[in-house]
């Protein structure tokens, strides 16, 4: 390549979604807005039906080469546009773009679009949610050792740890389907938004503004707001890149805990790595997470999107100002393309996500005693010992022990429990034996876990909707 393409337009995402934000889907969605407003315009007779027949015929004859020439010369993209498709319908060009303007076709089509791609993000996480359903049966009575502050805690499934980032993500798959459906797109306004051209352009004719408006936005199958200046209120960006966002932040933290577990000082799990894979060009042992690690990059960029959308919400002046349309051009598609990426690494990493079983009993024999603690302590005040006393007396144990697990010595903490005769005045050391098992220490997390799973095979076991560039 002899010029700067993004990342995004080979590397990251899918085709499908690179579709929908394509040079040519977003003209041919503008010429969709064209002609429905001329067809509209045809039954108020102020259009003839050859017109618009031409302008149909002509629809998706997209000439990208000629419109970059005129707007070469004329330094206006979508009057580039416009007069590219008048000189391919010499019928029906004359009455194009009558009485608009450019925000009136380029902000609905950008509503038809993220309909669009929404639709695209919600069937991808609905397939995620279901693989993660998969797994979180399949290993909701695996005990593993849980952590707070980094630190050992007590023992967790680790199907329950899955579901934490299930919940999260259903969540998100609500909020998405919500936005989608909330997303309005300018309608026809004219330059402040008061219709002003409509309004006398359609007088003494069976058809008024508010119906040229209603028939348009009704082919095109979006809604419009009541009140707008020359563009849609840019606080419904800021809501749509904040919901992407927030499921970015969610795949961020599965990600990133991957990435921790499959480090080697935890080694509990880690994303799939192919035969051919190269994990490094300097050293050929590496395994580096990389799926994990992109996924946690891709979600920065997002969350900084984000915040561009907010600066564009609070600074547009008045009816507009152009400040916000540079960016706009990026940051919307980007953040459609990141997330789709992310989902798509996100189910890689979930498929085949490889669990260390021997790694993680191997974590609860040598941390057991301390991550029981709090079970054992339980026991011996229902078996009528001082609280506060018996906690101390734990404590006591617990920081002799682990200055011995510090030193790489044989964790002493079981022989220094069943040998407190402080304890035993309670307890048998059989029974304190048994009460520091990890395994029979996870509470109500294999069943929740598998509850959560069933609500969303429940929940999801429909047919996923179709996107295309259109909406």
């Amino acid at each position: 390549m002899m010029t700067y393409q993004s990342p995004f337009s080979q590397r990251y995402a899918s085709d499908e979604m690179r579709l929908i934000w394509s040079e040519r889907a977003r003209r041919l969605t503008w010429r969709r807005i064209w002609v429905a407003a001329a067809d509209a315009l045809a039954s108020a007779g102020l259009v003839q039906r050859d017109q618009v027949d031409d302008l149909r015929g002509h629809l998706e004859q997209i000439d990208l080469a000629r419109a970059a020439q005129i707007e070469a010369e004329i330094g206006h993209e979508l009057m580039a546009e416009l007069k590219t498709f008048a000189e391919q319908a010499p019928v029906g060009g004359a009455i194009l773009h009558w009485g608009m303007t450019s925000a009136d076709v380029q902000d609905n089509a950008d509503v038809i679009r993220q309909r669009a791609a929404l639709i695209l993000l919600i069937n991808r996480l609905k397939s995620l949610l279901l693989t993660f359903a998969a797994r979180i049966v399949e290993t909701a009575d695996l005990a593993v050792l849980g952590y707070t502050h980094l630190q050992p805690a007590e023992p967790t499934s680790f199907g329950y740890r899955l579901a934490g980032y299930a919940q999260d993500l259903l969540e998100h798959l609500e909020l998405l389907a919500r936005v989608r459906a909330n997303l309005r797109g300018k309608g026809l306004r004219g330059v402040v938004g008061t219709a002003a051209g409509f309004v006398e352009m359609l007088a003494g004719t069976s058809l008024s503004a508010d119906g040229l408006e209603t028939s348009v936005m009704e082919t095109l199958g979006i809604r419009a707001f009541p009140i707008t200046g020359q563009t849609y209120p840019r606080s419904q960006d800021y809501l749509l890149l904040s919901a992407m966002a927030g499921l970015a932040a969610s795949l961020h933290k599965f990600a990133f805990d991957i990435r921790l577990m499959q480090s080697p000082g935890m080694s509990l799990a880690s994303e799939p790595f192919g035969l051919q894979q190269v994990g490094s060009s300097a050293l050929p042992f590496k395994q580096n997470p990389v799926q994990a690690e992109k996924v946690c990059s891709l979600a920065r960029d997002v969350a900084a999107s984000a915040s561009v959308a907010w600066q564009n919400a609070a600074n547009t002046l008045l009816e507009r100002t152009l400040d916000d349309s540079a960016n706009r051009r990026r940051i919307i598609p980007e953040a459609f393309l990141a997330c789709d990426e992310m989902l798509r690494a996100s189910a890689t990493i979930v498929e085949g996500l490889s669990i260390d079983e021997a790694g993680s009993r191997g974590q609860l024999e040598e941390y057991a005693p301390f991550t029981a603690t709090e079970r054992l302590l339980t026991a011996l005040v229902k078996a009528g010992a001082h609280r506060q006393e018996m906690h101390e007396r734990l404590r006591q144990h617990s920081l002799r022990a682990w200055e011995a697990v510090r030193s790489a010595k044989p964790n002493p903490m079981t022989d220094l429990l069943t040998n407190d005769t402080s304890l035993l005045r309670y307890l048998q050391p059989a029974r304190i034996r048994e009460l520091l098992s990890p395994g029979t220490y996870m509470g109500l997390a294999p069943a929740r876990a598998r509850a959560l799973a069933a609500h969303i095979q429940d929940r999801l076991a429909t047919k996923p909707h179709h996107a295309s560039a259109q909406g």
